[in-house]
């Protein structure tokens, strides 16, 4: 191809590269993005977990506060809003605060010890380096969007990749417009040369993942497939090779790079996510042209991690559409041990796992899908339990009349069924090993006793004893009232005729006007209130410990009690202020200003009366 016919993106498609950082920010900002990227690796409830032992509640996970000496457990993590709340102090906030707090450390130090466990270097965070890298982000992606559109092109002019994609693959036109695929000449370095002639040097070539060891293409003579972020940002490919050969990998991927980590990137949810938030359930499948196969079937809520190797990450960015997680694996031996190691990754995700079984001979949804779709509609709809499936799975492999065989499955079905956190869910499974084996619940729980439950790790010490405050802010009441109107959108039309300017302090006036603004709920904190975020969490979980099993009748009397007491209240501290100022006046002799001062007293005390 000629260099100069392939065009750099116009200016408003170069825009649509979008970068979160930006080269230029002070200090402040460049911390900002620090801690975002120590927050997004850490496990809230992990971090928590080596000072507090805590145990699943739900979503949340409670334990005894490490700042009062309770004994029922009233300090509650939230892993959905990476926040803890202490309800016996009164104390909250995120997982820095919460260092802070049991070391003794400022926000800095915090942030140095939580980074270092994390694998972040903040070296990169400083103001220079945060431009640099920015600067580098920007222009991986603008190689990456170029190489997807050369990729494009190519396909468009080669037969032979023409009939392997429309014919022997079966794509249709708009899937391939959808996904962006494309075909990577067998060509040494046409694209290294198109990008150089561009202004892009071997080592950002290198950086972004298009190039080999030795300077050249890394896909060559393969079907491209784009790796795209959340956003639809193309972030690496894959590339599937058009005729199979003995000693050529199948499929190769983009290298780790800094756009493109596999055990984060999940395949397709740019694609995928109306679909996921839709059904409320997203299916993994091991590979990429799964996906693209099951779209263009007009099943649309399938993704693909990198083969079997699922992720906390993985788990974690699903969540935030869905909290039914479906696996289409293979049944063999890798398929299976990935199922098991997948069951606490989604039990600490919050995630509710469940298997998908191909019917028939097919190897993999691709195949099912070309026998009949309505077979893989069929497969994801009649999906078991995670727990179910590996039950299963150790039956089949044992002799289940023999008590060598029931010795075997009854170890490693235990095994797997100590990793639930729900006490409920657990008995369930062991009743269901006695029934499976033909034993008595008491041998199970026998058995149970002898393997051992985990040895419970020994604690990290309190560094800082905190002072229990017993709910420390006599305001609690606004935080509540707010806590509701986040939880349960409907209660803010009670908000119509009430004054934001009688909370107590600029971050709860500025959570009231927004939702007394705004009627639609929202699982993301909104942009306008991102600077108050930890605090819009904290009331969001006070209102959910509190009233989530109440009826909306219920909620709605108690968000009207909650404004009444507010503005009681409210008039009770102005009245006292008045009676201040009153005194000050008559003592210096104003009787102007005391007329003045009186007559609001004697309106106020007429309202609050009537109220």
């Amino acid at each position: 191809m000629n260099p100069k016919t392939f065009a750099l993106p116009p200016k408003a498609e170069a825009d649509r590269l979008r970068v979160p950082l930006e080269v230029g920010k002070g200090y402040t900002s460049c911390m900002q993005d620090a801690k975002e990227e120590v927050r997004s690796r850490l496990n809230i409830e992990d971090v928590i977990g080596e000072y507090v032992q805590l145990k699943r509640a739900g979503r949340n996970f409670k334990g005894l506060s490490p700042f009062s000496a309770e004994k029922t457990p009233s300090f509650v993590v939230s892993p959905d809003k990476h926040i803890w709340h202490d309800f016996s102090s009164g104390k909250g906030g995120d997982v820095f605060s919460f260092v802070m707090e049991v070391e003794g450390l400022d926000f800095r130090q915090a942030l140095e010890q939580l980074a270092q466990k994390a694998g972040v270097e903040l070296a990169q965070y400083d103001t220079q380096k945060s431009g640099e890298l920015a600067a580098k982000k920007k222009r991986l992606l603008e190689a990456n969007e170029l190489a997807a559109r050369y990729f494009q092109q190519c396909l468009l002019k080669n037969s032979h990749a023409l009939e392997y994609v429309f014919k022997a693959r079966k794509l249709s036109k708009e899937i391939v417009h959808e996904f962006r695929i494309g075909y990577a000449p067998d060509d040494t370095d046409g694209l290294v040369r198109i990008l150089e002639n561009k202004g892009f040097s071997k080592k950002e070539l290198g950086d972004a993942g298009l190039t080999n060891r030795y300077g050249g293409d890394i896909f060559r003579g393969r079907m491209t497939v784009p790796l795209m972020d959340g956003a639809g940002q193309v972030i690496g490919f894959t590339g599937r090779i058009l005729r199979d050969e003995p000693n050529a990998p199948k499929y190769l991927n983009t290298p780790q790079t800094l756009l493109y980590d596999k055990s984060r990137h999940v395949f397709g949810l740019s694609q995928a996510k109306e679909s996921i938030r839709k059904l409320d359930e997203a299916v993994i499948v091991e590979g990429n042209l799964d996906v693209v196969s099951s779209h263009q079937a007009g099943v649309k809520n399938v993704v693909a991690t990198a083969g079997t190797a699922i992720t906390d990450g993985h788990l974690r960015a699903l969540n935030r559409l869905s909290g039914n997680v479906k696996l289409a694996f293979d049944g063999d031996k890798a398929g299976l041990a990935a199922t098991e190691r997948a069951i606490p990754i989604a039990q600490t995700a919050g995630v509710e796992l469940s298997i998908v079984s191909l019917p028939g001979a097919a190897k993999d949804p691709d195949e099912l899908i070309q026998q009949d779709v309505a077979l893989w509609e069929a497969a994801i709809k009649t999906a078991r339990p995670v727990v179910d499936w590996v039950l299963e799975q150790f039956s089949n492999r044992e002799d289940m009349s023999s008590a060598a065989g029931k010795r075997r499955f009854t170890t490693d079905s235990i095994t797997i069924i100590k990793k639930l956190e729900d006490a409920v869910e657990t008995e369930h499974y062991l009743r269901k090993v006695a029934e499976m084996t033909d034993s008595s619940i008491d041998s199970i729980m026998t058995k149970v006793s002898d393997q051992g439950r985990d040895t419970v790790k020994p604690l990290k010490t309190i560094a800082q004893s905190a002072e229990p405050q017993s709910d420390a802010d006599e305001n609690a009441q606004e935080d509540i009232l707010l806590g509701i109107m986040i939880v349960h959108p409907i209660t803010r039309g009670l908000l119509a005729s009430f004054d934001p300017d009688l909370m107590t302090n600029p971050t709860r006036k500025k959570l009231l006007t927004y939702v007394k603004k705004n009627s639609e709920p929202f699982q993301d904190t909104p942009g306008e209130l991102k600077d108050i975020e930890t605090y819009v969490r904290i009331v969001e979980l006070k209102a959910e410990t509190r009233y989530g099993t109440w009826q909306a009748s219920d909620i709605q009397l108690e968000a009207a009690r909650l404004l009444r007491q507010i503005e009681v209240e409210q008039k009770k501290r102005t009245t006292e202020i008045l009676m201040n100022e009153l005194r000050e006046a008559e003592l210096e002799g104003d009787d102007t200003r005391s007329g003045e001062l009186r007559t609001k007293l004697m309106k106020l005390i007429k309202e609050t009366a009537r109220g």
